[in-house]
């Protein structure tokens, strides 16, 4: 999946787990400040990422994630390990 592909997806994930506007969302917008995503929804979002990607997102990466483009790049970069390995 490409880079581009891949936030589309993140978007459209967003979007539906917490009722989001797709157009509003870009690959700055901070989950917790500017979504209003709590701790709570956040290990929502990495259970479901976990649920339809069939990885689980690092516990140390995890606490790093702020903004869409960082989800994005922590789940391109569990994939780039997996091909790898």
């Amino acid at each position: 999946m490409s880079r581009d592909e891949l936030y589309a997806w993140v978007v459209q994930l967003l979007a539906e787990m917490f009722e989001l506007d797709p157009a509003a969302l870009t690959p700055q917008s901070n989950l917790y400040a500017e979504l209003d995503i709590d701790s709570i929804d956040a290990v929502d979002l990495a259970v479901k990422l976990k649920q339809l990607t069939g990885k689980r997102l690092q516990p140390e990466v995890f606490k790093t994630i702020r903004t869409i483009d960082d989800v994005v790049e922590a789940l391109r970069a569990m994939s780039v390990s997996e091909q790898a390995a």
